[in-house]
């Protein structure tokens, strides 16, 4: 690159701070998927290029990923079509509630087969980079065109307790990926320069991932923005040798892009009387170019600013948790009771449903510690209860009162509808998996927890 092309400092701060806000999603994101390959993710153990990762049951005290769902068993399997066309195969469920998600290499989810989608029935389905224009082979469901030559699938199979797991374990078996291509895929992600300062490191791996992933057309004239900062630069890495009033500039940037997302993240989840639950059914809106099977597109589920959306993605990027468009699933959290004070083991606490969440496939409640997101032991080895928890006991009204505490309730009712908290801090989420428009238009609103007086058990 000729260095005279940077950006002068003085400018370069700002636009530092809106590529952080525009790629980290793609950094983020990709370097998750290196992370998976290598390490594993959570429940998944590290696997290769098309080849799924299954979890060994739902999640438990041990899962190191915060907020995983207990009552799910997850599937991962991150795709490169470099080499050609994957084909995936999906068992028949037998009418239990699963979906596997598609996500691209910058994050937008677009792409869906399961329940709602699809429905359980089994199915091939092949999977094509872009721009490909082969042969498609017959006997097959469809064709999912993928945006980015990497791919994620992120999946996750209900699962009623370890007495369901030899169905579930049959059904990961037939779950399968087969490389189609007409020459080998990579075996892992194109690497950064290893001379570049630890600063800039951010900066290196846009650079690097945004030529080899590149955007939809239509963000291209917004990315054509930070040439200046080398961003678009191909071959030698610009970064290896930067002027230091640049590194100051690029470094300030990268720090204000993190506090404007930061932000919008604590807007996000501000505001609302004391006690609600937060719930964001529309993160997952900025996908605006890429609608492929089982999506539902504009208008009611895009952002209809697309400089606005790229906040949004950078957001949902930060969200703890992979997670679907609203009307896949909706996850919602509280971490205070009704009257503003933040939930504590040392305090007992009542949910009360007056009419079961609506959702058309199954909803649950799941606590976790705090600010940690990980389940805790408890007694009972019970960690979700919901519309599937066998034995619940409904009031004459139909209701449904859930106990939440760190000691199980001695009251019989009580104890059916135990959901055990930690000692200290504790935070539930409430999943609701295909959600009614009431939910979706925030007409339905999830009572506040209430905290019970101190004493004895119910």
């Amino acid at each position: 690159m000729n260095r005279q092309t940077y950006a002068p400092a003085e400018g370069a701060t700002a636009l530092a701070a809106d590529a952080y806000v525009y790629g980290s999603p793609l950094v983020q994101r990709l370097s998750e998927v290196r992370a998976c390959l290598q390490e594993g993710c959570g429940a998944p153990a590290p696997a290769s290029f098309n080849a799924f990762a299954h979890a060994d049951g739902p999640a438990t005290p041990g899962t190191h990923a915060p907020c995983a769902p207990a009552d799910l068993v997850d599937a991962l399997a991150h795709l490169d079509l470099s080499g050609g066309p994957v084909r995936l195969h999906v068992p028949d469920t037998g009418g239990a509630y699963f979906v596997l998600r598609f996500v691209d290499a910058w994050s937008n989810v677009f792409a869906y087969l399961g329940s709602r989608a699809t429905g359980t029935a089994e199915g091939d389905w092949l999977v094509v980079p872009p721009g490909w224009a082969g042969t498609v082979p017959g006997g097959l469901s469809g064709v999912i065109d993928a945006p980015t030559s990497v791919v994620s699938l992120v999946g996750a199979l209900a699962c009623d307790g370890p007495g369901d797991m030899p169905r579930i374990r049959s059904l990961q078996q037939e779950l399968t990926l087969t490389h189609l291509g007409d020459s080998a895929h990579r075996t892992r992600l194109p690497a950064a320069e290893s001379g570049v300062p630890g600063a800039l490191r951010f900066f290196e791996e846009l650079r690097v991932w945004m030529g080899d992933y590149p955007p939809a057309a239509a963000d291209r004239a917004y990315q054509d923005r930070f040439q200046p900062l080398g961003l678009l630069e191909e071959g030698v890495s610009p970064y290896v040798s930067v002027p230091p009033g640049l590194v100051r500039a690029l470094t300030r940037g990268l720090a204000l892009g993190r506090s404007r997302v930061d932000e919008a993240l604590r807007s996000a989840e501000a505001g609302g009387p004391q006690g609600a639950w937060h719930t964001e059914p529309h993160l997952r809106d900025y996908n605006l170019d890429h609608f492929g099977v089982g999506t539902i597109g504009p208008p009611e589920w895009q952002v209809p600013d697309r400089e606005a959306s790229y906040l949004l993605r950078a957001v949902a990027a930060r969200w703890r948790g992979q997670s679907s468009h609203g009307y896949e699933a909706v996850q919602a959290h509280t971490s205070h009771d009704s009257r503003g004070r933040p939930l504590d083991g040392a305090h007992r606490y009542a949910l009360r449903l007056v009419k079961p969440p609506p959702a058309g496939a199954f909803w649950s409640v799941t606590v976790y510690d705090s600010p940690g997101g990980h389940l805790v032991p408890n007694s009972e080895e019970r960690y979700a209860v919901g519309s599937r928890t066998p034995g619940l006991v409904y009031g004459a009204d139909g209701s449904l009162t859930l106990h939440m505490s760190a000691q199980r309730p001695t009251e019989a009712a009580g104890a059916a509808n135990w959901l055990p908290v930690p000692a200290g801090a504790f935070r539930p989420v409430m999943r609701l998996h295909l959600p009614g428009q009431d939910v979706l238009d925030g007409s339905y609103v999830i009572p506040p927890v209430e905290r019970l007086p101190d004493g004895p058990g119910q």
